[in-house]
Order: structure tokens, then C-alpha cells, then sequence
């Protein structure tokens, strides 16, 4: 069971997102918070799997929230939900250590899919996010990604898995390109992550980027 926390300033959307992913059965929705500071203490509470945090929240904005849950609970991962299709969000997010983002005119069966594939370690990039924007992304963190020593210590089958990581594959589908089982596809995921010095996927998208592994 994924234990999931809401917070979002408006009721009616907090109750509504609430009751949508409480609805799943492999969900479990653990607490609600209407503002960033009451987010970080439901967090602390309950050790939640997966935060569903709204951007623009009184008292401490998603962000910030989310960059705390980041380093405070780093079993938390953050899915951004937002009204706001501006890029600015969506690179703040990424820097403060968001394992997803998604607008909030999402249908119900792509949102408790996206709070799945969060809970699986999957990145999460909706349609709006475009190719361009992690271009834009990895232009402003000016030469920060891996040594190409780095990468030269990936295996041929890891360096595999780095590239369908990049193109948006979920576990599943890595396994089915590949010919593997997707505990082997964790298995590789989880050594490129430490051999890249990397948290979760979204970073490993931008690291292919970023070394040029992906033109």
C-alpha cells in the first residue's frame, strides 16, 4: 500500500485530489495539509511514500516544501501539481528535488497513475514538459553533470537502461525493450543512480542531457 499526503490551500481541491487517490486500492491517503509548513509536519507524522503539493500554498510555497521534504525525508518523493504552465515552476521544482510534475487539469486515472510511477521511483513529466525544457534546464545548471569518467563506468546494459530512462520509459517497458525482468531493470537503475552520484530518475534525464549521451 502507497501512503500518499495532499496539500493544496483550496479546499474543494484538496478534498477533491484526497478522495481520487484515496479511491485507488493500492493507495492510502495518510493526510492533508493546507499550506507548506502544515505539509512538512503531516510529512513527519506519517513517513508518506509519495506528497502531492500544489506550487502556491500560504506560509511555506510548494517549493520550498518541497526542497524541505527532500532533505528532511528522503523516502518522500514530491509530485508538483499546478494551475501554472510556466517553465519557471517546472525548473524550480526540478531543483528542489520533485520526482514529478503535473498540471492540475489532469484526469483522475493519469493522476493516481502518476502517484504509482512516483511511488516506483519513475520520473513523472507531463505532456507540457517538453524536450525543450530540460534543454533549457540543463543549459542553467552550467556544466554541473557527471565527468565523462562517470559515464565511462557504466556497463553496455546500464548505459542502455540511462538512455530509455531518458526517453520517458517506465520500469516496465524498460524490461520489455530489453529483455529483462524489471527487478533487474531496478537493479541497474539503482547503480546508475550511485554511479552518477544522482537521486532519482528526473536527474538521470537531465545527466543524459547534460553529457551530451542523449543529442
Amino acid at each position: 500500500m502507497t501512503r500518499v499526503v495532499v496539500a493544496d490551500d483550496q479546499p474543494v481541491v484538496l478534498h477533491g485530489f484526497a478522495a481520487i487517490l484515496g479511491s485507488a486500492p493500492d493507495l492510502e491517503v495518510v493526510g492533508t495539509a493546507a499550506d507548506g509548513a502544515a505539509l512538512l509536519e503531516v510529512v513527519a507524522q506519517t513517513e508518506a511514500d509519495v506528497a502531492v503539493v500544489d506550487v502556491r500554498m500560504p506560509v511555506l510555497d510548494g517549493i520550498a516544501a518541497t526542497a524541505r521534504i527532500v532533505s528532511d525525508h528522503p523516502g518522500t518523493r514530491v509530485l508538483i501539481l499546478t494551475t501554472f504552465d510556466l517553465d519557471e515552476y517546472v525548473f524550480d521544482a526540478l531543483q528542489a528535488g520533485a520526482s514529478g510534475f503535473l498540471l492540475k487539469d489532469v484526469t483522475a486515472e493519469r493522476l493516481i497513475e502518476g502517484v504509482r510511477m512516483v511511488a516506483d521511483g519513475s520520473m513523472l513529466l507531463g505532456p507540457q514538459v517538453t524536450r525543450r525544457l530540460v534543454d533549457d534546464f540543463a543549459a542553467r545548471r552550467g556544466g554541473s553533470g557527471p565527468r565523462r569518467a562517470a559515464l565511462d563506468s557504466l556497463t553496455a546494459r546500464e548505459t542502455d537502461v540511462l538512455l530509455a530512462v531518458a526517453r520517458g520509459l517506465s520500469n516496465a517497458e524498460i524490461a520489455s525493450a530489453l529483455f529483462i525482468g524489471e527487478q533487474t531493470v531496478k537493479s541497474h537503475v539503482s547503480e546508475v543512480l550511485r554511479k552518477l552520484g544522482r537521486r532519482d530518475r528526473v536527474q538521470l534525464v537531465i545527466t543524459a542531457y547534460e553529457s551530451g549521451l542523449v543529442p
